[in-house]
């Protein structure tokens, strides 16, 4: 089950009858529009995956889709200001280190500059295309679970400040997944080049964890 709750961020109250829609990032499909309710919920009887958010028409949120997504709204019709976020907005500067060998990677109409294994050298440079071009060099078939790890690992970054733990990753994809899929087996066989912890924060656009250099 996907939960959407629609609240204006002013006071919190919740936004009824509103008209919202998915779209998912694995295959682009866009759900038929569900209505909040008295509550500002809006449900999806869908599996968990990774996508957007679209309110009145307008994207609020992208990201896991699962039953905990809350969107708060300053307007209902009014375009958000950046309320997807800036795409390289989690950590900013270069990630450089001394003696560092670097790569140019085509995404889209531009080259980035990565280290020799794919980090990005400047985490603004961060993107969708960037995590599909990246994938791509790196021979992985990227689907929705790969996203909503990734989605996971920027999300925990963003609200800690610090990259999520195996324990934390295993812990949170074991409520959304199961037991079976909510597990480091499951996690590394996902991102075998070298589990979620590297190749994962790597195509997050996220730092080489400590001891990696």
């Amino acid at each position: 089950m996907i939960t959407v709750t629609v609240l204006m961020k002013v006071d919190k109250e919740p936004v009824k009858r509103v008209p919202v829609t998915l779209q998912f990032d694995a295959d682009g499909a866009i759900t038929p529009a569900a209505w909040t309710d008295r509550g500002g919920v809006a449900r999806f009887d869908l599996p968990s995956r990774s996508g957007k958010v679209l309110v009145a028409g307008i994207e609020r949120y992208h990201g896991v889709l699962d039953e905990r997504v809350t969107v708060e709204l300053w307007s209902v019709t009014a375009a958000p200001d950046a309320s997807a976020g800036a795409p390289g907005g989690l950590q900013g500067g270069s990630t450089a280190y001394p003696g560092m060998q670097t790569r140019k990677l085509r995404v889209g109409d531009r080259e980035v500059l990565t280290d020799a294994e794919g980090y990005l050298i400047q985490a603004s440079d961060w993107s969708e295309n960037f995590v599909r071009a990246e994938a791509a060099v790196e021979g992985l078939m990227l689907n929705d679970e790969h996203w909503q790890v990734i989605r996971f690992l920027r999300q925990y970054f963003e609200a800690h400040g610090v990259q999520a733990s195996v324990r934390e990753m295993i812990k949170h994809f074991r409520d959304v997944w199961g037991r079976d899929k909510g597990s480091n087996r499951y996690l590394h066989r996902l991102f075998p080049a070298g589990g979620p912890q590297k190749q994962g924060n790597r195509l997050a656009g996220l730092l080489r964890t400590k001891g990696e250099h």
